[in-house]
């Protein structure tokens, strides 16, 4: 009798439960898909952790994984429609009940991969995440990315002045337009002056339409700058009163820079990403050591406790502690991304990982103060500096031991007014001119090790 009547009394609490609380297993909240030349990644989170298994598959290629416990929902289906066109590793998504509570999905691959499979826990906004990083099996040189993308710029900029001549002189001799309006009376004679000298022979001087080699322009010394917009992808940065993030406004002055950049006589801008997704703070450092980068510059726009703190800031490496407990708490705040990126620390070397944060010299330290004086010189007839000085604090994406690297907060996005500056299109070019006077400063007065590149 006791136990009917604890049967009956179970009974009565199943009804009374709601379909949400009868529901089996792990639900889907949001689907994420970041393509980048990189890597593509792929985000489900769910407010409970979800078991999956996968394999590859071949002819085609395809990443076939199933997820346990899970029912497919409007949420899965989206993840179809997530996919873009121009996905250099994804060509479509399919998703379908493959068996009771299990869901299959199948990634069509445009390229062989190398796919890592890892799960998050729950951090800052997010949930439970499981996450699909699809490499590709060659990764790309970037050093030879970046040469070969001069060289193109090169050639375009040279058949531009072709053509340009080419139309000019093409001009020459043709019977003079029937629609063109007649010249206005000449205006009165003026006083002379003094004529400005020119080359001998005028502009139509014989010989003027051929346009030099390109050989004879090329730069021996390549100068590379590293860019790192900071955050992307998983990692929205700091966000502002009316909720513009970092990782866009940084990218978006990173963007400006780069092309100025790319027009200085020798010099040649390299990302560390250039579109929205994230990249882990010791790929920032390798990617900038594998093309041999003379100089890193790291780009932020943080968020302080309160929205009255204001101005921009720059940073260096610190061996022994922050400068202030302002820096120490921003560059722990920082170092935290990798955390709500995330990183599949389990296909990191631990040793390697170690060494990478562990790398610095007193020598970089020192040429990075010396950079960090001249941008802070300049960024502050920009705009208001928060400190007059060049602040130290140990960010780990500055430890690379033989390139002059400084972080560059370029103001307190927290802060409405700093806010609405960074917003506005005038004001990055306005930072932008600052970097790059203060990045050339520094070369003048530093100049590069003669160091052997082949363009």
């Amino acid at each position: 009798m006791k136990r009917r009547a604890a049967l009956q009394g179970l009974g009565s609490l199943v009804l009374l439960l709601g379909a949400n609380e009868l529901a089996f297993g792990a639900t889907i909240v949001a689907v994420r898909v970041w393509p980048a030349a990189d890597y593509t990644r792929v985000t489900l989170e769910s407010d409970s952790a979800l078991s999956v298994k996968h394999f590859l598959a071949e002819n085609p290629n395809r990443l076939v994984i199933d997820i346990d416990g899970l029912e497919l929902s409007p949420a899965l289906r989206e993840l179809v429609g997530k996919v873009r066109s121009d996905d250099p590793f994804i060509g479509g998504v399919r998703v379908g009940q493959n068996q009771p509570r299990v869901v299959r999905l199948v990634i069509d691959l445009k390229q062989a991969t190398a796919p890592q499979l890892f799960t998050l826990a729950p951090v800052a906004a997010y949930q439970h995440r499981l996450v699909f990083d699809l490499y590709p099996t060659e990764e790309r040189d970037p050093l030879l990315t970046l040469i070969k993308d001069k060289e193109q710029a090169e050639q375009r900029a040279a058949q531009e002045v072709q053509d340009a001549l080419g139309e000019f002189i093409g001009k020459i001799g043709r019977p003079p337009d029937v629609n063109i309006k007649p010249l206005p009376a000449p205006a009165p004679p003026q006083p002379p002056v003094a004529a400005a000298s020119q080359p001998h022979g005028g502009p139509l001087a014989s010989g003027a339409a051929t346009v030099p080699p390109m050989s004879q322009g090329r730069i021996d010394r390549l100068i590379i700058v590293a860019l790192d917009p900071g955050h992307g992808g998983e990692d929205p940065g700091a966000s502002g009163p009316s909720g513009l993030h970092e990782k866009d406004v940084v990218l978006q002055v990173a963007l400006k820079l780069r092309d100025r950049i790319n027009g200085l006589p020798g010099f040649r801008a390299m990302m560390t990403r250039d579109a929205d997704f994230f990249v882990p703070l010791q790929d920032r450092v390798r990617k900038a050591r594998r093309v041999q980068a003379d100089l890193f510059v790291s780009i932020h726009a943080d968020a302080f406790l309160t929205p009255k703190a204001r101005g921009a800031s720059v940073f260096a490496l610190s061996q022994h502690g922050a400068s202030s407990s302002a820096a120490r708490w921003m560059a722990d705040k920082e170092n935290a991304a990798d955390m709500v990126g995330g990183v599949n620390f389990k296909a990191k070397d631990a040793a390697v990982l170690r060494a990478m944060l562990d790398m610095s010299t007193t020598a970089q330290i020192k040429d990075s103060m010396k950079l960090g004086s001249e941008v802070l010189g300049q960024i502050g007839k920009v705009g208001k500096l928060h400190k007059g000085s060049v602040e130290q604090a140990g960010f780990a994406v500055l430890k690379a031991p033989d390139i002059p690297s400084i972080l560059v907060e370029t103001a307190f996005i927290s802060n409405p007014e700093e806010e609405a500056k960074l917003r506005d299109p005038q004001y990055q070019l306005q930072l932008v001119d600052a970097l790059t006077t203060g990045i050339r400063r520094y070369f003048a007065k530093n100049p590069p090790l003669a160091r052997q590149r082949q363009l």
